[in-house]
């Protein structure tokens, strides 16, 4: 799918429609109603879907603004290693803050509160521990390795790098958020508060008339996450003790980290598939070339954000319904999560591809360019959401392992063909090996959630095996 580095600089929306032709309005009535499992996931995903919608307007004039103030090349400069940097710090929790989304709804169900309290402990020091560890090497490889690289990313790179302690610890927190179901805790640091921050950090910078580059926005970034997540830590502490009373702390790490290690390698494959072409624009491109890519990425992140909204208001109660003997509620609800994220991001789609230039033009004159690249990036996008958030349900029921590996293969063909791709066409190279790593990858998803689960989750398909 491709909510590309758009998710890393404040990305994504969300929410459902149920059934495939519903007006707008009818959508609502219906999230709000009812009491069954279902419709509880769709009021977390409806209010999952409200905070991104205003995150998406903020992220999206938020990188204009930075595009105007900073110039394509600085801008260019600023995308490449703050994505660089999300992504690292991402994968610097080594799956630990989803396996807290698995494990921490399956203790709260059966009353297992020692195991909960031991969780949430081990899980802050784990990734404060690996991500200052991936700091210390991120900083080595900028310093030791300048020779490999432009030289005007090796400073930038050794300043963003500080903010990796932060921003695993960060999706640490949104992990134990979103596994108590509190949408707001876990989604608005992230995806409100800290683009603004970095917005007005860098105004700031420029009205005390620092230089407006690359390097001042990196430490602006930095400054705004620490902001940003400490704040997260004290809000979520303060409601975890107020739902978990102080008590003693049962510690299984060993378990705990093997089953977080294949979700580290789904989570790490899945977030470098859907941000390879940034980064291969980056990497094979001009830093203003990296930044038209982008703008182009983040005008359809209000599409991507569907998929994200679902995937926050159904991925632990999937992990709540796995061990139940009857499987109908977690297949019904599997099926009504596909509705809930083809059908709002289909039409998102066609509101962005109509709106396209007038949005592009907005980020600068130059930027126009990237317009035909939003039809092949957008077929991608609505693709991917026809079968939802299947590799959550493949994560969360235990099949983390085979879902690595199926993301270890698309992200290996991606990698191939932007490297082939894009010396010969360019940015359209990269935006065609992303859309036809995306049509493998759906495919593959499909495949695998029919054959481990038995649920048909494509939009147009009957639900489950028994229904042949």
């Amino acid at each position: 799918m491709r909510f590309s580095a758009a998710q890393t600089i404040e990305q994504v929306l969300p929410e459902a429609l149920s059934r495939r032709a519903q007006p707008l309005a009818g959508l609502v009535d219906r999230l709000v109603s009812g009491t069954d499992e279902a419709s509880a996931a769709q009021r977390t995903t409806l209010v999952a879907f409200s905070i991104r919608v205003a995150s998406a307007a903020i992220a999206f004039l938020s990188q204009v603004a930075l595009a105007r103030l900073m110039g394509a090349f600085e801008y260019g400069v600023f995308v490449l290693v703050w994505v660089s940097m999300i992504i690292i710090g991402n994968l610097s929790c080594f799956g630990f803050h989803t396996a807290i989304v698995r494990f921490l709804p399956q203790y709260r169900e059966r009353g297992d509160l020692d195991r909960v309290r031991g969780l949430l402990l081990a899980g802050r020091i784990f990734v404060l521990a690996t991500s200052t560890a991936m700091t210390a090497l991120a900083m080595a490889a900028a310093h030791f390795g300048s020779s490999w690289f432009q030289s005007y990313y090796v400073v930038p790179f050794m300043i963003g790098a500080l903010a990796l302690p932060m921003i695993a610890l960060g999706d640490t927190l949104t992990g134990t958020a979103r596994a108590n179901g509190w949408s707001i805790r876990s989604l608005g640091p992230t995806y409100i508060l800290r683009p603004l921050l970095i917005l007005a950090f860098l105004v700031g910078a420029w009205a005390l008339n620092y230089p407006v580059n690359g390097v001042t926005a990196l430490v602006c970034a930095v400054l705004a996450t620490y902001l940003t997540t400490l704040g997260q830590l004290i809000v979520v502490t303060v409601s975890l003790d107020r739902h978990f009373p102080p008590g003693p702390h049962r510690t299984e790490l060993p378990l705990w980290v093997s089953v977080s290690l294949p979700i580290f390698l789904v989570e790490g494959f899945f977030f470098l598939l859907v941000n390879a072409d940034v980064l291969m624009v980056g990497a094979l491109m001009r830093p203003d070339d990296t930044a038209v890519y982008f703008a182009t990425v983040k005008t359809l992140a209000l599409v991507h954000f569907v998929y994200f909204a679902v995937k926050a208001g159904v991925a632990h109660r999937f992990a709540a319904r796995i061990d139940d003997t009857d499987k109908s509620a977690l297949h019904d609800l599997a099926r009504r999560s596909v509705n809930w994220t083809f059908w709002p991001s289909l039409a998102m789609a066609g509101m962005i591809l109509l709106a396209g230039p007038l949005l592009l033009s907005m980020f600068g004159a130059d930027f126009g360019r990237g317009y035909p690249l939003l039809f092949i990036l957008a077929a991608g996008v609505v693709l991917r959401a026809a079968i939802g958030p299947a590799e959550s349900l493949l994560t969360m029921s235990g099949n983390q392992n085979v879902c690595a590996a199926l993301f270890g293969g698309v992200l290996a063909i991606n990698v191939a063909l932007n490297a082939l791709m894009i010396p010969v066409y360019g940015l359209y190279g990269a935006a065609l090996a992303t859309l036809i790593a995306t049509i493998v990858e759906t495919f593959a998803l499909y495949q695998l959630v029919w054959s481990r689960i038995g649920v048909r989750m494509f939009v147009f398909m009957p639900a489950r095996k028994t229904d042949r």
